[in-house]
């Protein structure tokens, strides 16, 4: 599970990032071989991440934005039990240990927006310890090198990238990946 995010995420750092349910085919038919969740709803993220599965991708499933379920750990163990993505995306710290203890990959969502939020992102997230940690917004070079130095763990980026110097600045920042729902980037 870590194994394959990991070395997929190294041979391809872009990230289809699936913010409007009516892009999931063009995410799946993509060259990304990571895609991100972030809309769904009780009635269908099954047959979402059946299908992303079916055509040898991973999913991982922004949680917080599954609409139907409550954000707490009783939706985590079912969305892992019964719908089964590779991991799970949340800004919640609480959701991330539980994640941790149920053997679930963890991506930890951090909104930087001042001063303040980047050192409480960074407390968090020494405390909870994700597999990954995703910042945004990701047209923040200078902010994902200090997370990633600060905290020893990978990073991804993502929110308002829109070209491809943004892709080269955060790979060059020090992220693993880069996560985008604009479609004209997940085939570069």
């Amino acid at each position: 599970m870590w194994d394959g995010f990991f070395k997929n995420i190294i041979n391809n750092p872009i990230v289809a990032a699936i913010n409007d349910l009516n892009k999931a085919e063009a995410a799946i038919n993509s060259p990304c071989k990571i895609i991100f969740l972030l809309a769904g709803d009780i009635f269908n993220i099954k047959s979402i991440v059946d299908r992303v599965k079916e055509n040898h991708k991973l999913i991982y499933v922004h949680i917080d934005l599954m609409e139907g379920f409550s954000k707490d750990i009783i939706a985590l163990r079912f969305i892992n039990e019964n719908i089964g993505p590779d991991g799970i995306i949340t800004t919640r710290g609480n959701i991330v240990k539980a994640a941790k203890e149920m053997n679930i990959f963890a991506i930890q969502r951090l909104f930087v927006l001042d001063s303040l939020s980047l050192d409480t992102g960074i407390k968090s997230i020494r405390s909870t310890r994700p597999d990954a940690i995703e910042i945004l917004p990701g047209i923040m070079p200078r902010v994902t090198k200090a997370i990633h130095s600060e905290t020893k763990i990978p990073v991804i980026t993502g929110g308002l990238i829109s070209k491809k110097d943004d892709v080269i600045q955060n790979l060059r920042s020090g992220a693993i990946g880069v996560s985008t729902s604009k479609e004209e980037i997940w085939y570069m």
